[in-house]
């Protein structure tokens, strides 16, 4: 009883232990490369292109290949024995071990080896960018939840103060120093503060369920991050001139490395299709060997039946020359692997294939692979042109995300000392609720704004040292 006490007791620790886990932005990212569906299908179009070099480096192995067969003749015959058509069933076993190697191809082979080697880098670099744009994507929902949450704390604050004035207008109202509309009035903005709370607890848990589903989580309703303080500074990459961090860029974004590495693929699908107009020279042995099943002739002995027979006359006496008949002795086959032994044979030799004409296939297949040449040309100037755009659109908008939260910074600061004046006013009676409670709302929007104006310039700042190279789990 006490031991299952104990564990009934350890399973509710650790429900709770799981449920109360918040996680950092390093862990959303580190679990969300793991577990990523696109990610996984990345990772498998990099073991398919492992695949296809070891096919590519098997076409310079030999082909071997063993074959065998038993077949049964029924019925008019040739006796092997005796040469004599007659009605039998004989049975005969073959079998071969044939081998081929191809000497040359027009360097086919090499050139296919080479092009699976890019498809292998290719296919790296395509996961490294899926890494990449998930690491993005993981950044941008977790400081959207860090928005929701400090911006529902900013809305729960709010209402809390609004909450004691209400006290405090109750208590004023009822000694007739300020008029009952003010109380009204109190009351209609609590209820709207707490119109705007909720509002804000379903945008948290909706950009909380957002990350759960980026990280493939299922448990989502007790999913939470780790209240990490992001500060707004100024990054040191932002010093740098846009052409530096372009020139980073081109050295470390994965999609201008593929770009290039398809144009090098594409190059060596040219060398492959042109390989076909050369001649093909291949190497080739064979071993075979077959057994039967009929008796053989093992011996001879005299015919009693008809013991000799003519064959001619002596020149001059006519005398008949005679010679002795003699019937053959038949036995058993020989045992099998003696059979295959005794009748083994080689075949060995070179073959030459010179192409000649084939209806345009070899010429089509070399025009085709000259345009996807130019294709992959164009893709990889386009990359760099919508590299180059990336580039100084992200400086760009870092640098007004910057300027707007500076703008949010100045407004909030004005906002505060307005509704500080407001708030003196309204507990002198020189301001009515309806103007207070505007001046209110006003603060309270221009702290809204300058959380938003705040995770913007974060995020925006943070795809600039993105394309400088820096982890996007480095904190400013």
């Amino acid at each position: 009883m006490k031991k299952t006490s104990f564990i009934i007791a350890l399973f509710f620790v650790l429900t709770s232990q799981a449920q109360n886990k918040k996680w950092t932005l390093e862990e959303c990212v580190n679990y969300a490369l793991e577990n990523n569906i696109s990610i996984k299908l990345s990772d498998l179009d990099s073991k398919s292109a492992a695949i296809e070099k070891s096919s590519a480096f098997g076409n310079f192995l030999p082909s071997v290949n063993a074959s065998a067969s038993h077949s049964w003749n029924i019925g008019l015959n040739q006796n092997i024995t005796t040469g004599l058509l007659e009605n039998q069933t004989t049975q005969f076993t073959s079998t071969g071990l044939n081998a081929g190697i191809t000497i040359y191809n027009g360097l086919q082979n090499q050139n296919r080896l080479r092009r699976a080697n890019l498809s292998i880098i290719a296919a790296q670099y395509q996961l490294s960018k899926m890494k990449d744009d998930v690491s993005l994507n993981v950044a941008n929902a977790f400081l959207q939840i860090l928005f929701n949450k400090e911006n529902l704390n900013v809305l729960k604050t709010q209402l809390a103060n609004d909450q004691k004035l209400l006290v405090r207008t109750e208590a004023l109202v009822e000694a007739g120093s300020l008029p009952r509309g003010d109380l009204f009035e109190s009351k209609a903005t609590i209820a709207a503060d707490e119109q705007r709370i909720v509002v804000a607890e379903n945008q948290l848990l909706i950009s909380k369920l957002s990350l759960a589903q980026l990280l493939q989580l299922k448990e989502f309703q007790t999913f939470d991050i780790e209240d990490e303080n992001y500060p707004a500074l100024v990054s040191e990459v932002m010093m740098q001139t846009p052409e530096a961090i372009l020139q980073k860029a081109r050295e470390n974004r994965n999609e201008l490395k593929i770009a290039r590495t398809n144009v090098d693929i594409a190059e060596k699908d040219i060398k492959i299709s042109k390989g076909a107009y050369q001649p093909t020279l291949e190497g080739f042995y064979s071993l075979s060997s077959r057994v039967g099943y009929s008796d053989r002739v093992v011996g001879f002995t005299e015919d009693t039946a008809n013991p000799s027979s003519p064959i001619g006359f002596v020149d001059g006496t006519n005398q008949v020359v005679l010679q002795p008949n003699y019937k053959t002795v038949l036995g058993n086959p020989l045992p099998f692997f003696d059979q295959l032994s005794d009748n083994k044979g080689h075949n060995f030799g070179l073959q030459l294939r010179v192409p000649i004409f084939s209806g345009f296939a070899t010429k089509n297949n070399v025009e085709r692979s000259k345009v996807a040449l130019e294709r992959s040309k164009i893709n990889l100037s386009q990359t760099e042109l919508d590299l180059e755009r990336a580039v100084y659109t992200a400086v760009t908008d870092a640098k007004g995300a910057y300027n707007t939260m500076q703008s949010a910074i100045v407004t909030l600061e004005a906002r505060e000392l307005a509704f500080n004046y407001a708030k003196e006013r309204y507990a002198v009676g020189m301001m009515n609720a309806l103007d207070y409670n505007q001046a209110q709302l006003l603060y309270a929007n221009a702290q809204s704004e300058v959380l938003r104006t705040k995770y913007d310039y974060i995020f925006r700042t943070k795809i600039v040292e993105f394309y400088f190279g820096l982890p996007l789990t480095k904190k400013q």
